[in-house]
């Protein structure tokens, strides 16, 4: 199987879960419960690694920031669907510009290739960053124009694109540091869940912060 299938089959995976968690608030619960805890445990497991034991100190700080925004993660997203059910759909087109953003600048990385965006990460080129953008605004037209003004979904696909590809770099910087290649083994053939939502934990928290300035 292409690594392009793999990425869109996790994604409809982790995406059909959430969903489907929508139908009972428990369920819903449980798999944030289950994603805070998977992806705390992939972090400390990085920072472990890249920290000497005589930087105890400097981990213990990183464990508890991530601890905290981990936690702001899990709140912004139950917060949103258990109560704040006017920025449902926002949500929803925050999560399809991740996914559009990462297909995008893997599918326009391997078609056009071209000059290397950042040595953190020697896959990724321009042309997939270009691809990123591309993607994300069509998808977020073609789904959500229904919802919100043109300019309005513009405006966020290419926030969200970008914050979710940052995460993405961050990650990897992260790993490269760490000298390990994926964060896990949590999704078989794919490597940890870190290695999956690096771009949605970051865009979420940030996309519904800007929000409330639009």
């Amino acid at each position: 199987m292409s690594e392009i299938n793999k990425r869109l089959i996790t994604s409809f995976v982790l995406i059909s879960i959430l969903f489907f968690s929508l139908l009972n608030e428990l369920v819903l619960l449980l798999v944030l419960i289950i994603i805070f805890n998977q992806l705390f445990y992939e972090f400390y497991f990085i920072l472990k690694k890249i920290f000497l034991k005589s930087q105890k100190n400097l981990l213990y700080l990183s464990i508890f920031l991530i601890l905290i925004y981990l936690l702001v993660f899990i709140f912004c997203i139950a917060n949103t669907f258990l109560f704040d059910t006017n920025n449902f759909i926002f949500l929803i087109m925050t999560i399809t510009i991740c996914v559009a953003s990462d297909t995008g600048g893997y599918v326009f990385g391997k078609i056009f290739k071209g000059i290397k965006l950042t040595k953190i990460s020697p896959k990724k080129t321009y042309s997939g960053l270009i691809g990123a953008y591309i993607l994300s605004i069509l998808s977020s037209i073609l789904f959500f124009n229904n919802y919100f003004t043109l300019n309005f979904i513009i405006l966020i696909s290419i926030f969200v694109s970008t914050v979710s590809q940052s995460g993405d770099l961050l990650i990897s910087y992260l790993k490269r540091k760490a000298k390990i290649k994926n964060t896990g083994i949590f999704l078989p053939g794919h490597g940890g869940l870190l290695d999956r939502l690096d771009g949605i934990i970051f865009a979420i928290p940030f996309s519904l912060f800007l929000k409330l300035y639009l």
